[in-house]
């Protein structure tokens, strides 16, 4: 069961709160959506042992992926990036790959795929399914091992679910082993909690949100399409999840109710819930950050052991 505790506002950490108190005020001063205005979230450094390469997709279309990786992988995580499905890419996530890839001993391959406005739905689902189905043929040969994770943050979340469903329903393929999910967005129409946080929202406004989603489903009646909004998807014989969010995120009831949908289906699945975590915070130099890439890390290790 939920604690209530852990949304009232004094079970946030000291540096949580001195840390969004500066966040929010950035928010207030930026202007434009944050697509137009970006996010001011820095380019981090680049691995020295990543390496890109493509694979052979759909039509023979070529989708790019980068590989950090251990020498000798116990199994592969299939990572898809953040970045509302407009901006970011796979380079950007190379500390992340290189703090999992230490820590799990898990090859990570994370996906380069195609961005909104220019390339909107199905593009990114087309290109993420394209490389789980690589992935699926060739980890072993590839990697020397064919368990398989899944996962990503934010937009990589949101690309997450519905690519197992696709993997499940068109190719037969039920072998990840793992879903890693943080604070994805479930409901393209919109959960109550993306509509309430308004101009409050930390890094991330129901202006910023309602951006993403023109761009990247610009054709509203297809919003509660279960391969756009995956909390409307039939999510039996899916893998054991981590579902992860702060109490601030915008996405915060997208969390709760997919953690309900997903257990209700017959999946396993863990629910964890970071007092007056903001949306994106695993990237942060906070305390809470560490205790959830912490989680994270041990989830992925004990569902690939």
């Amino acid at each position: 069961m939920l604690d209530p505790k852990l949304f009232r506002p004094e079970a946030m950490a000291p540096d949580t709160r001195a840390f969004v108190e500066g966040l929010m005020e950035q928010t207030r001063r930026r202007t434009g959506t944050i697509i137009s205005g970006g996010a001011g979230i820095p380019v981090p450094p680049q691995s020295q042992r990543a390496r890109t390469r493509t694979i052979r997709g759909r039509g023979g279309r070529e989708v790019g992926i980068r590989i950090v990786s251990p020498d000798t992988p116990k199994g592969v995580y299939l990572h898809l990036h953040g970045g509302g499905l407009v901006m970011g890419s796979a380079a950007g996530q190379d500390p992340m790959l290189e703090r999992i890839a230490r820590s799990t001993g898990l090859a990570c391959v994370d996906v380069e795929y195609r961005l909104a406005p220019r390339h909107p739905y199905p593009a990114a689902w087309d290109d993420c399914e394209d490389v789980a189905l690589w992935l699926a043929e060739h980890a072993k040969s590839e990697f020397g091992s064919d368990r398989l994770a899944i996962g990503g943050e934010s937009a990589g979340a949101t690309l997450a679910v519905p690519v197992l469903v696709r993997m499940r329903d068109k190719h037969g393929f039920t072998g990840f082993k793992a879903a890693n999910l943080s604070y994805g967005n479930y409901d393209t129409s919109m959960t109550p909690s993306q509509k309430w946080i308004g101009d409050l929202g930390v890094l991330l406004r129901s202006i910023d949100i309602e951006s993403c989603s023109d761009a990247y489903c610009p054709d509203r009646s297809k919003r509660r399409d279960p391969d756009v909004s995956a909390i409307y998807a039939d999510l039996r014989d899916l893998p054991r999840a981590l579902i992860s969010v702060g109490t601030l995120d915008p996405f915060l009831d997208d969390s709760l109710f997919m953690y309900s949908r997903w257990i209700a289906a017959g999946n396993d699945a863990e629910l964890a819930v970071y007092p007056g975590a903001p949306h994106g915070f695993v990237l942060f130099p906070l305390r809470v950050a560490d205790e959830a890439n912490a989680r994270i890390d041990a989830f992925l290790a004990a569902s690939l052991a």
